[in-house]
């Protein structure tokens, strides 16, 4: 084999690929962009359901044209607990649905248009003023890309059909037997791990085919293989992250390396009923994408009565860690940013962790309130440091967000997310300021009287509610809160003066200390200030900042 003839297939088969990858990242950037709401929408509809969960994998993977970033999102979510492990199982087995429209998309024959496509969609692009234009002309962009890659891939490989040497290689790893068969699945397992991408492998098997490189049984055999290593990129997401997301990642590879091991014994006899269903007049990329389909339908309808026993098994495998002290939000760094429209998601639940640990927190604060506790004090001021550290965690991860391609509106949402995060660090800051005026009244010997102290534990109560009700509108995303929170903010502003001027009028008639009294107004004040953090909450909520 000429040097020369092997050095002009791997450059053109390396920088086909390169364009590939590229129009695969360009099209799934500019498909999220266009459905982003959508994607949002079908990341809540999660449900135990299964039927439903796997609709909803399939759904997401086919939106965002990969299935390798569906399931780090299944890893990432699960790590987050936003899902469970049967609901993650579920959306695995969907996206291994989802993920064979890229075959039949591959599978087109307009390869011709790949060139046209690609310079249209990047004037459209460039000079587009429409953030909605400019989105869909990204994805056709990516289309053009796509085909355009291939036609390249295709142009290298064309020489080589006629070597003997190569041919003769090639027949070597053939499945003319079983022992070939498993060689060719696990070619096609391995390539997929090192490239992380079942889209670009196959998408080199269907332009091998389509030249004649290789025939329609290797072609199958591959796409088998490719399945397998596919869930490389998930396992590589759930290093590190809780047991959660092992199982979900051990999920995806169980599924798939089961799902093959069920194919090998009846490889054959499956060809034999693609040759039935499909004759060979169909054009050879729509017979691959057609076994792809068939091949994880197939798998999936097996495994989807099998969730609950499979999620118990990997409870029982993958045991869980003892926690040497509570996660904070390690699962931000899982790499879920391939998908920023699904990210959105993932800083919101972070939102909901830190409103959840200020909720924790006036509890123990209104207990410390009325009999003072060196464990509650240790409890608020450990809470106060995690919801430090969350915050910073919330905002790097958001910045980082905002370098990828987000809509409008998932631009804004992650602008209130910024915003609302700071205001409750800062309510946490208030708590620990109580807290510690609270302590100063046991070191210096002081007592607020039965009276004040009724007021203090009143105000708390009320404060705590507000603040609790706005903590929910942040979970339902309740844009409508603010005239509530106006009436009910008044009311508190009216209990503060009230308060105030009752204890300020006792201080002529009855004998009280300067420190007590100073005390008495810093809580009344610390009160105030949470309050108005919280309206500005709401306000976020609102649109209003």
């Amino acid at each position: 084999m000429e040097f020369s003839l092997i050095f002009q297939m791997i450059i053109k088969a390396v920088g086909g690929l390169g364009i590939f990858l590229l129009g695969m990242k360009y099209m799934s950037e500019g498909m999220q962009a266009v459905a982003g709401d959508k994607l949002r929408t079908l990341i809540n509809r999660v449900t135990d359901n299964r039927f439903m969960a796997t609709g909803i994998g399939a759904s997401i993977t086919a939106l965002i044209q990969s299935s390798s970033v569906t399931t780090v999102m299944v890893v990432g979510m699960a790590n987050a607990g936003i899902i469970t492990l049967r609901q993650s199982i579920g959306v695995i087995m969907g996206g291994n649905i989802g993920t064979t429209v890229t075959a039949w998309i591959i599978s087109l024959n307009i390869a011709d248009f790949g060139l046209p496509l690609l310079g249209l969609s990047t004037f459209v692009y460039l000079f587009a003023r429409k953030s909605y234009l400019r989105n869909i002309a990204m994805m056709a962009l990516g289309l053009g890309m796509v085909f355009f890659g291939l036609e390249i891939m295709k142009s290298g490989f064309y020489a080589l059909r006629s070597d003997q040497e190569f041919i003769s290689l090639l027949a070597r790893f053939s499945p003319t037997s079983y022992l070939g068969l498993i060689k060719v699945i696990f070619i096609g397992a391995f390539v997929t791990a090192i490239i992380q991408s079942s889209s670009a492998t196959v998408a080199i098997t269907i332009t091998l085919a389509q030249t004649g490189f290789i025939d329609y049984s290797t072609a199958v055999a591959l796409v088998l293989g490719e399945n397998i290593g596919t869930t490389i990129t998930a396992f590589l997401a759930s290093l590190g992250a809780t047991t959660v997301a092992k199982r979900a990642a051990y999920a995806h590879i169980s599924i798939n390396v089961l799902g093959a091991m069920i194919m090998i014994p009846i490889f054959y006899y499956y060809l034999d009923l693609l040759k039935i269903i499909i004759p060979e007049s169909v054009s050879m990329g729509n017979r691959i994408a057609f076994a792809h389909t068939g091949f994880n339908i197939f798998i999936v309808s097996i495994f989807i009565w099998m969730i609950d026993p499979l999620a118990k098994l990997l409870t029982i495998l993958v045991k869980d860690k003892e926690k040497k002290g509570r996660l904070l939000l390690s699962y931000l760094n899982i790499p879920i940013l391939d998908a920023p429209a699904l990210g959105v998601e993932q800083s919101l639940a972070g939102v909901l962790r830190v409103v959840e640990g200020v909720e924790a927190m006036h509890g123990w604060l209104g207990e410390a309130l009325q009999t003072y506790r060196d464990e509650l004090g240790k409890l608020l001021v450990h809470k106060e440091k995690e919801i430090d550290a969350m915050q910073k965690e919330i905002v790097e991860y958001i910045n980082e967000l905002m370098t990828h391609h987000l809509t409008k509106d998932s631009l804004i949402m992650v602008r209130q997310q910024t915003r609302m995060v700071d205001e409750f660090e800062s309510i946490s800051d208030y708590l620990v300021v109580i807290l510690k005026l609270r302590q100063r009244m046991d070191h210096n010997g002081e007592q607020f009287s039965e009276e004040d102290k009724k007021f203090i534990l009143d105000l708390h109560t009320i404060v705590t509610d507000y603040v609790i009700n706005i903590g929910k509108s942040v979970h339902d995303e309740d844009a409508y809160i603010l005239d509530k929170v106006m009436i009910d903010g008044k009311i508190i502003n009216r209990k503060i003066k009230q308060f105030r001027s009752i204890h300020l009028n006792k201080l002529g008639t009855e004998h009280y200390s300067p420190v007590t009294s100073l005390i008495f107004t810093d809580i009344l004040s610390a009160y105030r200030h949470i309050k108005d953090h919280a309206f500005n909450i709401a306000e976020v909520i609102a649109g209003e900042k």
